[in-house]
């Protein structure tokens, strides 16, 4: 059977198993039918995604949101992996779904070595790096490490990197490309970029640089600056987001950046970026049990410290719900890792099957907490209240809850 046949064969299979798994209810149908696609045809990614323009984004935080900032962005059809499932059965799924040739995938940062290899993308988008689900992660300086061998023009990689110029990990994996455009963005967690990843020795790090006795030091040919607004390359860009967060305005920063190496000029993608509300539920306003509900999904220690930012300092009530089942990795002791005390003058209410967890973290840093074992106490409130959720709890809340 030649390999075009075979392709042809698998994206068929792909299109039955996943419409069978919705059918059945027994999930989304994006990732049972790529991983059925994989086995009759190893090289169907590849296959799927030739002739096609191809973004590629990856980091520990910010991807589905960034992605979905590029494929708005844009302003034509795109092919994504809107779903968030990131790995190669989910970018078959998303591929075989959609034949537009302007595509955007998130990828697991630990699966993007492979991803480069297969889709031969022309951007490739690096946020950051910092810990994961601590009984899942890999160690950082190792993933950066892999993700340069993949960039480099020796092992393949023809496309342009844009990069995180102030996350010095990012600038590691970076540095062996040929085309990198470097981004001056804020960056808030470096608990994990203390020591230089080339020599060892501690970083000096600073407000708004970083640099070590051995030469690696923070890039200095920058082509976007969010400093005081946002400029990329010699244009003055006007960033007026509709989702919150310091975070959110560096992920449109290098998306927008991106987008300027396939043509979109940087003052019409901002146009549809400033106009994205909500990310696959996320930032939404939802109705629960006469409660006003914004839901925020963060899924490790860096991730939470950019939503506390975001939580005004009214001392209204937070809601925080975390669990610990495979998808949110089992051992919560990140929660000690996560800066709660940012939370002291509100009361934080406690959910999920890890809220006597969360409490005792909060109880540790100070904060007023209360235990929720029983859904149906939660006193209605008369403000609308934040939500901070990991990946199942969110999900569970997403479902929980109505669109306002």
């Amino acid at each position: 059977m030649s390999p075009s046949v075979r392709s042809r064969l698998a994206a068929r299979a792909v299109r039955a198993v996943n419409w069978a798994s919705r059918v059945a209810k027994r999930g989304s149908g994006t990732v049972a039918g790529g991983r059925v696609g994989l086995k009759i045809a190893p090289k169907l990614l590849t296959d799927l995604a030739r002739d096609r323009t191809t973004i590629l984004v990856s980091g520990t935080n910010g991807k589905t949101t960034t992605t979905a900032m590029v494929g708005a962005g844009w302003g034509t059809a795109v092919t994504t992996n809107s779903t968030g499932a990131n790995m190669p059965a989910g970018h078959v799924a998303a591929l075989v779904q959609s034949s537009f040739v302007h595509t955007v995938l998130e990828v697991d940062e630990a699966w993007l070595p492979e991803v480069v290899r297969q889709v031969k993308p022309v951007v490739v988008v690096l946020l950051n790096l910092s810990r994961d689900q601590l009984d899942r992660a890999n160690e950082v300086r190792q993933m950066a490490e892999r993700w340069q061998q993949c960039l480099k023009a020796e092992s393949g990689f023809g496309g342009t990197v844009v990069a995180n110029a102030n996350d010095p990990l990012v600038v590691y994996a970076a540095m062996g490309a040929t085309n990198v455009r470097w981004c001056d963005v804020p960056t808030q967690w470096m608990a994990d970029a203390k020591s230089c990843p080339r020599c060892t020795l501690a970083l000096n790090l600073q407000t708004s640089t970083w640099s070590c006795v051995c030469g690696f030091a923070k890039p200095t040919t920058i082509t976007t600056t969010l400093r005081d607004g946002l400029s990329v390359g010699e244009t003055k860009v006007p960033l007026e987001l509709s989702i919150p967060g310091a975070f959110n305005e560096a992920n449109a920063a290098l998306a927008i950046t991106a987008l300027c190496e396939v043509g979109v000029p940087p003052l019409d993608a901002v146009e549809r970026i400033n106009a994205v509300r909500a990310v696959a539920g996320r930032f939404t306003l939802r109705q629960w049990n006469g409660h006003t509900l914004q839901l925020l999904l963060a899924k490790n220690p860096s991730g939470f410290d950019a939503l506390l930012s975001t939580v005004q300092n009214d001392e209204a009530d937070v809601w925080v719900a975390i669990n610990a089942r495979v998808a949110d990795g089992r051992d919560p002791s990140w929660l000690y890792d996560v800066p709660f005390e940012k939370l002291r003058g509100h009361r934080v209410w406690c959910f999920g099957d890890r809220r006597l967890d969360l409490a005792t973290r909060l109880d540790y840093g100070g904060v007023a907490f209360e235990v929720v074992d029983d859904l149906n106490r939660v006193p209605p409130s008369s403000q609308p209240v934040a939500l901070l959720a990991n990946y199942t709890a969110f999900s569970e809340w997403l479902a929980r809850s109505a669109p306002c």
